[in-house]
C-alpha cells in the first residue's frame, strides 16, 4: 500500500467516468458527511455520480444536505448491484478493508471498476487503485477537504458542502476534543465558516434533537447500566435487547454514550456494550495513549484509532463483559500510567 498523489486521480476523472461513493456498514457522521460532501462537489462538475451506503444510519444525520439521493444497499440489493455494476470509478471513503461494507462486500469485490480509498483508520489493506490513506489526520472529512483543495475544486464548495464536511469534523472529534485534534482541523473548520457556514446550526441538528426516549435511555444506562473498576481506570456500560427496548431504541439512539464516563476522575478507559441482534456491538474509548484499539483487535474482532476503536462479540452480553474483566489486567501498567 502507498499513498497516491491527489493528481494521480485527475486523467480518470477528465475521462468522465460512472462514479459510486460508497462507506462502512452503519455510516457515522464522518462517513455521511464525506460521502455527501464528495457527492455534491463531484454532481457540481457535471459528473455522473452516486452514494450507495451499506446499510441505514442514525436519524439525526438526515438533515445533510442531498441526504434523499442515498441509496441503502440493504433492503434495496437490485438497485445497488445495477449503480456497482456500472461504475467505472468506487470511491471508498471512511474505511479501508472491503470487509467494512459487510452485506455490500461481495457486491463490491465483483466490481470491475478502479477503487479510491480516502481514510485515515490504521493498518489499511491494498485493494484500491488509488490510496489516501493518514492515520493521524482527524477525520476522513478532513482528507475530504483536502482532496478538493489539492484538486483544484475549491470553487465549487458551498455552504451545504461546508456542513457536510464540519459535521465529519465535529463528530469524529468529539466536538473537537481527542488528540488527533491539530491545527490544520481548526484551519478547515475556520474555512467553512469562512464559507458562511453557521457552526451552531449544525451542532443544533446534530445534538439537539434528542427525543425524550433517548435522554431516559442515557439516564438509565448513566445511573444502572455502568460499572467503574478503579483498579483498572476503567468504566463499564452495557444495553441488552430487552432494556433498550423498553426506551423505544432506534438507530444512533446511543450514540456518543461510551464518552460520558470518560469525564469520571481517574477513567482513561470506557467501554459500551450493546446486545441488539445476534452479536454485541462494543464501543471503545480511551484518553491520552491508551491503545483501545489494539486490545479491540486482539479480543473483539475489532480495531479503529488509538482513543476510539470498535468491536464485535459472538455471544452473550454477559460473556462479553466476562471477557473483558478477564483481560483487563493485562493492561494494568499502562492503564495506570495513562492515568
Amino acid at each position: 500500500m502507498k499513498n497516491h498523489n491527489y493528481k494521480d486521480l485527475q486523467g480518470v476523472l477528465e475521462e468522465r467516468p460512472t462514479i459510486l461513493i460508497t462507506t462502512h456498514r452503519g455510516p457515522d457522521g464522518d462517513a455521511m458527511g464525506s460521502s455527501l460532501a464528495l457527492y455534491q462537489v463531484l454532481k457540481a462538475q457535471g459528473h455522473n455520480v452516486s452514494v450507495v451506503v451499506p446499510n441505514s444510519y442514525a436519524k439525526f444525520l438526515h438533515w445533510l444536505p442531498c441526504d434523499n439521493d442515498v441509496l441503502e444497499f440493504e433492503g434495496n440489493e437490485t438497485e445497488a448491484q445495477v449503480l456497482i455494476d456500472a461504475a467505472d470509478l468506487i470511491f471508498c471513503l471512511d474505511f479501508n478493508d472491503l470487509r467494512r461494507t459487510d452485506m455490500m462486500c461481495e457486491a463490491l469485490e465483483g466490481a470491475s471498476a478502479k477503487y479510491v480509498m480516502i481514510d485515515h483508520h490504521q493498518e489499511p489493506s491494498d485493494f484500491a487503485d488509488f490510496t489516501y490513506s493518514v492515520p493521524t489526520v482527524c477525520s476522513t472529512a478532513q482528507l475530504i477537504y483536502e482532496f478538493i483543495d489539492q484538486m483544484g475544486w475549491k470553487e465549487f464548495l458551498t455552504v451545504d458542502i461546508a456542513k457536510c464536511i464540519y459535521t465529519g469534523l465535529v463528530t469524529d472529534t468529539g466536538s473537537f476534543r481527542f488528540s488527533s485534534v491539530d491545527k490544520r482541523t481548526h484551519e478547515v473548520a475556520a474555512a467553512l465558516i469562512g464559507l458562511g457556514l453557521e457552526q451552531a446550526e449544525v451542532h443544533q441538528q446534530l445534538f439537539d434533537n434528542n427525543k425524550a426516549s433517548r435522554l431516559k435511555l442515557l439516564g438509565y444506562c448513566l445511573s444502572e447500566k455502568m460499572e467503574v473498576l478503579p483498579e483498572y481506570h476503567t468504566a463499564i456500560m452495557s444495553l441488552n435487547r430487552e432494556e433498550l427496548d423498553r426506551f423505544n431504541f432506534v438507530k444512533g439512539d446511543t450514540e456518543g454514550f461510551v464518552n460520558y464516563a470518560l469525564s469520571i476522575d481517574g477513567v482513561v478507559f470506557t467501554v459500551f456494550f450493546m446486545k441488539y441482534d445476534d452479536k454485541v456491538k462494543i464501543s471503545f474509548r480511551s484518553l491520552n495513549n491508551f491503545r483501545a484499539n489494539l486490545l479491540s483487535k486482539k479480543y473483539f474482532s475489532g480495531g479503529g484509532h488509538i482513543n476510539a476503536a470498535g468491536g464485535i462479540f459472538e455471544g452473550s452480553l454477559e460473556d462479553a463483559i466476562t471477557l473483558l474483566k478477564r483481560v483487563l489486567p493485562e493492561y494494568k501498567q499502562e492503564l495506570l500510567e495513562n492515568c
